[in-house]
């Protein structure tokens, strides 16, 4: 967080202990919402577990390509990717349980203003 802390940042660009907040209350909704299709008598169920499983992956290895390895472009495609499948994903929960699917808009809606920090740092620190 040192080395982030020293690049050019964009303008909108949150402090660093906002981070860990807004995740915790994005995991608890998104435990939460995967819980609900668990729970759901729906045959598609263990299809929209699988994907949201997949992007949890996703999710785990941007921060790796991001902060680790410092691939700021590599790393805006892997958010892309990941803002597809969260799409995808809200899609199908909502198909089995709306609400389910609701409770994954503001994990959406942080995911695209961190594609666009990503993006703008790429661009302010090449």
């Amino acid at each position: 967080m040192e080395q982030f802390a020293q690049l050019n940042q964009p303008p909108l660009s949150p402090p660093g202990w906002l981070f860990p907040v807004v995740w915790t209350i994005l995991y608890t909704l998104m435990g939460i919402s995967s819980y609900l299709i668990q729970q759901s008598d729906s045959p598609d169920k263990n299809t929209a577990l699988r994907l949201y499983g997949i992007q949890l992956a996703v999710n785990f290895f941007w921060p790796i390509l991001f902060f680790r390895f410092q691939a700021y472009l590599l790393s805006f495609f892997w958010i892309l990717l990941l803002w597809v499948l969260i799409i995808v994903m809200i899609v199908q929960f909502y198909k089995i349980k709306p609400i389910a699917g609701l409770l994954q808009i503001p994990y959406l809606l942080w995911v695209t203003f961190a594609t666009y920090l990503n993006l703008a740092i790429y661009l302010l620190n090449r």
